[in-house]
């Protein structure tokens, strides 16, 4: 896929938790496999007491405090391991695969972990070998799911960084984690997407069910707020889907971006 001007019909811009996966949230479903919740920093956030980078910094250090032994360290290889399973949306593959076939840009704009992300974006490569870029996949999802191409996609996500190297070649995690997306910055992805692929607002659409995914939906000719997660992204949506059936997202863009 270039950046041409013109080459797209549309831009669809796609929340992953609760949006293409069917589950609270891809960390939720990490601490649910480790036994361990992140109350206290959910809690101090929602309190304004804690901003987004040092609530991921916490989190990250719940994640690997949760080991069992002070020398069984959390590794890189297990954390992508804990994601394998994570549930899928009623029709998601129909979904990207429908909007693709029908020349729209597809971008994954998530405060998730980033391995989910581009697991999915893996599914629909490229005819181009993988290279690292702006709102790429990594070379080992690369090589591990579609034989070393690029994705389709455009992913961008937060979630863990690799720290030091281990002899048998795996990682642990770095105390700092992954920082891609704000929490209120959807909306600037969108237009960075916007300007590099020359599509207007006119021809995007944006995906999400919370107030995290308003950002997206101020730079969408249509916003859908799909399977909500409370009230308050639904005045800044277009349209409400409680169904969980991404089916139904798909016939809503067709229908508004010709």
């Amino acid at each position: 896929m270039g950046d041409n001007m013109g080459e797209y019909r549309g831009l669809v811009c796609l929340d992953m938790d609760r949006v293409l996966v069917d589950h609270l949230s891809t960390w939720q479903y990490v601490y649910d496999k480790l036994g361990i919740n992140n109350d206290e920093s959910f809690e101090l956030y929602n309190q304004g007491l804690l901003n987004e980078w040092d609530w991921i910094k916490l989190d990250i250090a719940l994640l690997k405090g949760s080991r069992s032994a002070p020398d069984k360290v959390l590794t890189d290889s297990e954390m992508r391991g804990h994601l394998l399973g994570a549930p899928m949306m009623n029709n998601y593959n129909k979904l990207i695969t429908t909007l693709i076939d029908n020349n729209f840009a597809v971008a994954i704009v998530s405060g998730g972990l980033q391995q989910t992300a581009r697991d999915i974006a893996a599914e629909f490569p490229s005819d181009k070998k993988w290279r690292k870029r702006w709102g790429g996949i990594d070379r080992h999802t690369s090589e591990r799911i579609c034989s070393g191409f690029d994705t389709k996609l455009h992913v961008f996500t937060n979630g863990w960084l690799v720290g030091k190297a281990l002899p048998n070649g795996d990682h642990e995690l770095d105390d700092f984690g992954r920082y891609q997306v704000q929490m209120n910055g959807k909306g600037a992805i969108v237009k960075m997407l916007q300007r590099r692929l020359g599509i207007s607002k006119d021809r995007t659409a944006s995906v999400g069910d919370s107030a995290g995914d308003i950002g997206m939906f101020a730079e969408s000719k249509l916003a859908i707020c799909f399977n909500p997660w409370d009230d308050r992204p639904k005045e800044h949506a277009d349209v409400v889907v409680d169904e969980k059936d991404l089916s139904i997202v798909l016939d809503l863009i067709l229908n508004a971006i010709n």
